[in-house]
């Protein structure tokens, strides 16, 4: 750990001689916190066997929300902290340290209490529902992964907000020179609202438009594919066209540009989800790429794809995205960002 980070810590951390003391509670799909020990055995079982089944069908094995605490449990261990994750004794050997609270709000009800909490990365509801849920603790805040839902739930918690997003591992997510790049297109799509209209209207005429100009082109549907076959199809693509109408951070095209693969990003800035309009101000713009700039690729609209898809592809050498991503969105930026509002609630 840098020393000088530590000067923004209001509060000093506990060091056991394996650097930082991190105490992290994940409740979700993946990983249950219990403190009894035949719960904690029953939810091994379950864990492995819900694995094993959506590995056999092929599709996603993790949720976003545990990828992205994943990601935030190795960003602070490269960054030479302690990390325990559901280690309610530590917990309570320090009945006043700071804990960090993740996953979905199961994990409300089976956290240590009187502790100061950091809440995130999870869903632990709309903006109303997590002010309801701050009052029974003595200090708590919630990271935000982008601007623009930070916006939202700052307009309902003020001061309680924090900027974060889960940094990309980009050893893993590296540059692949000797695999055939036989794909000219990989298509993500997440498209989640209006998809009846979406997909005749827009989807299919884009990869008509594909069709004509001769390009290759393969479709990954979002909770439909495992991460070995979405990182198979990344080392053999050229370019990554990513149909999402909002994101809060987007790790999987965050992953393509850390393999230097330019995004075609599809980006109304309309915010669809029904539910955070009612606490959106008139004027909040959303994004599917929260994290991205020109050398990244291109932003389109559903009403331009053509015009713009002509000018990222004729200058597909020129984008250099994994730049970004190792400027942006490091591991060593993510656990500092985490560890300045860990130790500071």
């Amino acid at each position: 750990m840098m020393e000088n980070e530590t000067t923004k810590w209001t509060r000093s951390p506990v060091d056991l001689g394996r650097g930082p003391l991190v105490l992290l509670f994940y409740d979700g799909f993946e990983r249950r916190a219990r403190r009894a020990a035949i719960a904690r055995s029953a939810n091994e079982l379950r864990r492995a066997a819900r694995y094993m089944w959506r590995y056999c069908l092929g599709k996603q094995l993790r949720t976003g929300f545990y990828t992205q605490f994943l990601n935030l449990v190795a960003s602070l261990k490269n960054s030479g902290c302690d990390v325990h994750i559901n280690n309610y004794r530590l917990a309570d050997r320090y009945p006043h340290y700071p804990i960090g609270v993740a996953g979905y709000p199961t994990t409300i009800q089976h956290i240590p209490k009187d502790h100061p909490v950091v809440f995130g990365p999870g869903d632990f509801g709309m903006p109303d529902k997590f002010s309801e849920i701050i009052k029974d603790f003595p200090a708590a805040s919630l990271i935000c992964f982008s601007d623009w839902i930070y916006k939202i739930y700052e307009r309902n918690n003020p001061g309680t907000i924090k900027d974060w997003f889960a940094g990309i591992d980009t050893d893993k997510w590296a540059p692949d020179e000797l695999t055939t790049k036989s794909i000219d297109c990989l298509i993500y799509d997440k498209i989640r609202w209006s998809r009846d209209e979406l997909i005749p209207d827009f989807y299919i005429k884009l990869q008509a438009h594909l069709n004509d100009l001769e390009l290759t082109h393969t479709t990954i549907r979002y909770g439909e594919h495992s991460i070995g076959h979405y990182e198979d199809c990344l080392k053999k693509s050229k370019s990554l066209v990513f149909l999402c109408e909002h994101e809060t951070q987007g790790l999987a095209y965050q992953e393509a540009m850390s393999m230097n693969i330019p995004i075609f990003a599809w980006d109304e800035g309309v915010l669809c989800d029904q539910q955070l309009s009612k606490f959106a101000s008139d004027n909040l713009t959303v994004t599917s790429v929260p994290y991205f700039s020109d050398e990244c690729g291109v932003r389109f609209k559903k009403e331009n794809y053509v015009e713009y898809f002509g000018r990222f592809w004729g200058n597909l050498s020129s984008f250099a995205p994994r730049n970004y991503v190792m400027n942006n969105l490091s591991q060593d930026r993510s656990a500092s960002l985490y560890l300045e509002t860990y130790f500071g609630v």
